[in-house]
């Protein structure tokens, strides 16, 4: 394991719930990935990301999910997309589960 984080490096990260609302394919992307809306209530709003999960999860299955993402990361360009929060999930090689609420909650909520 890498060194510990303090606690107080772990309250800068905002890590929040939000409803994805659409998904595209992304044909540019170097490996087989997803564009993604994503809505995280009225404080935060509306961000975009690109996931690698087209192995597990179709497009239609998609929309409605409740994810769990960062949203304070910079923005970061991946080939023609610019990406404003990163989605979280479990990751085997090349097999991603994304990180969700087993509850419907509100969008935006921090998790911590």
């Amino acid at each position: 394991m890498e060194q510990n984080l303090l606690w107080s490096d772990f309250e800068k990260v905002e890590i929040r719930i939000g409803t994805i609302i659409e998904v595209y394919d992304f044909p540019l992307a170097r490996k087989p990935a997803y564009q993604l809306t994503i809505d995280f209530g009225a404080e935060i709003g509306i961000k975009k990301s690109s996931a690698q999960i087209t192995k597990r999860y179709k497009k239609e299955d998609l929309v409605g999910k409740q994810i769990v993402a960062v949203v304070n990361f910079p923005k970061k360009q991946i080939g023609n997309f610019m990406s404003e929060c990163l989605v979280l999930g479990s990751v085997n090689n090349d097999d991603i589960v994304l990180l969700s609420s087993d509850l419907k909650v509100e969008n935006g909520l921090r998790i911590g």
